[in-house]
């Protein structure tokens, strides 16, 4: 007879080991250095090679890059190593419709559900974007604005959208496009979401969605004329993609 005391091996479930919190490290130090092109994209590297950089065995290095791989950001090739994939235009173009598709309804339910504290979360996100921008630090701005759609987007109560739309936007940033001193400046970013906002502390969903919506429209449309060449006009194809409700 088992006493409550004793162990006993249950199915597929293993021992953690101390390894795959540095497997975490390592590939996050991975994905930072394709996002700001450490790791260029279309570049060759061996597991070996990573590993030495890193100073650590192959084994975390390899499980990064199999992680990495499920999202897109790398691919293997046989024989030869890990490559760094770039996004290419048709890429750019599919992932941006995917996040106006996936963040207009959060925001829509976002705002029949964020509470006074999710307010001034969002807040303190704006607060920060402007500050960053006044004094023309885009990096610390983007970081800002990201944590600005994935309050949102937890908001909604979907915790997986929140998950799937962070990566969509590093797939993004692989290609290291900005339409910051191109198309726009940081100031009207800010003002874009402003907008998203206020209509968030309204109560009013409707307003919210449509807010959101011309932000990412709008994102999408400067982002694919700039990188592209496509015509600015491709965004009336979007508008009916998505409602509030």
């Amino acid at each position: 007879m088992k006493t409550g005391t004793e162990t006993e091996p249950l199915g597929s479930l293993r021992e953690i080991k101390a390894e795959s919190s540095l497997t975490a490290k390592v590939r996050e130090s991975i994905r930072e250095a394709i996002i700001d092109g450490s790791l260029e994209p279309g570049s060759l590297h061996s597991v070996q090679s990573l590993a030495d950089i890193f100073k650590v065995s192959r084994t975390p290095v390899r499980e990064a890059l199999i992680d990495l791989a499920s999202a897109d950001m790398v691919e293997f090739e046989r024989n030869r190593g890990v490559r760094i994939l770039e996004t290419s235009v048709h890429d750019l173009e599919e992932i941006l419709v995917l996040r106006i598709l996936l963040e207009v309804p959060a925001t829509y339910r976002a705002a029949e559900h964020i509470d006074a504290e999710g307010l001034d979360g969002l807040r303190q996100e704006l607060d920060a974007m402007s500050d960053a921008a006044e004094s023309g630090d885009e990096p610390t701005m983007m970081q800002h604005d990201r944590r600005f759609h994935e309050l949102i987007n937890t908001a909604s109560g979907n915790s997986r959208l929140t998950e799937y739309v962070d990566s969509l936007r590093d797939l993004i940033l692989t290609r290291g496009v900005s339409t910051v001193d191109s198309t726009r400046s940081l100031g009207e970013i800010v003002a874009e979401h402003e907008g998203i906002l206020a209509a968030l502390a309204s109560g009013d969903a409707d307003a919210a969605a449509a807010a959101m919506k011309s932000h990412l429209v709008n994102t999408a449309s400067l982002l694919l004329q700039q990188e592209g060449g496509r015509s600015s006009s491709l965004s009336l194809g979007w508008e009916g993609l998505v409602t509030g409700g």
